[in-house]
């Protein structure tokens, strides 16, 4: 009844209880944490063109931009990684809702949590199916984070804060692919 095994296995369960709890007090420390900081988004250059391959034209845009956000106040002993990302959300007459994700950054726990990057090409493409992005009047940047905790759930915050542009009413040129 008392044997090496059943006390080794006694004394792991309780520890197994014990970190559990633990990880579970971790996660209620930082649970009710204000995760929203206002930021600055400028956009310095705007450019539509539209292009055309074997499944029609479409519109594809770029949008050179500015960011500051300090994400100081984001970082808690909770936290292990910010998941950044910009994104362009508009709609068209086919869509109401047009979600386009054009650069993101991983910000891990130690790095400078201040951005403040100037004048930013586009990570990924700003494509639309059709040709909505032009002379769209209503195109809404905005900056999201998902914080990656050490303990508990993965958050989704905007940030306070957007850009709103209008996109040209012309395209700048003709490009096949």
């Amino acid at each position: 009844m008392n044997s090496l095994i059943a006390r080794f296995n006694s004394l792991f369960a309780f520890t197994l209880m014990v970190m559990a709890a633990l990880t579970f007090l971790v996660f209620l420390s930082t649970v009710f944490q204000q995760s929203r900081v206002p930021v600055n988004i400028r956009v310095s250059s705007i450019s539509l063109k539209q292009c055309e391959d074997y499944t029609g034209k479409y519109d594809l845009g770029s949008v050179h931009f500015s960011i500051y956000v300090d994400l100081e106040p984001v970082f808690n002993w909770n936290v292990k990684q910010l998941f950044l990302y910009l994104a362009a959300e508009y709609a068209t007459k086919k869509n109401t809702l047009n979600q386009v994700v054009l650069w993101d950054k991983i910000l891990q726990r130690g790095e400078n949590p201040r951005l403040n990057l100037q004048n930013v090409s586009p990570k990924y493409l700003f494509l639309d199916d059709g040709n909505g992005l032009k002379g769209n009047r209503n195109v809404s940047l905005s900056l999201s984070w998902n914080i990656v905790p050490n303990a508990g759930i993965l958050y989704l915050i905007p940030a306070s804060g957007q850009k709103v542009i209008s996109l040209p009413e012309n395209y700048d040129n003709l490009r096949s692919y």
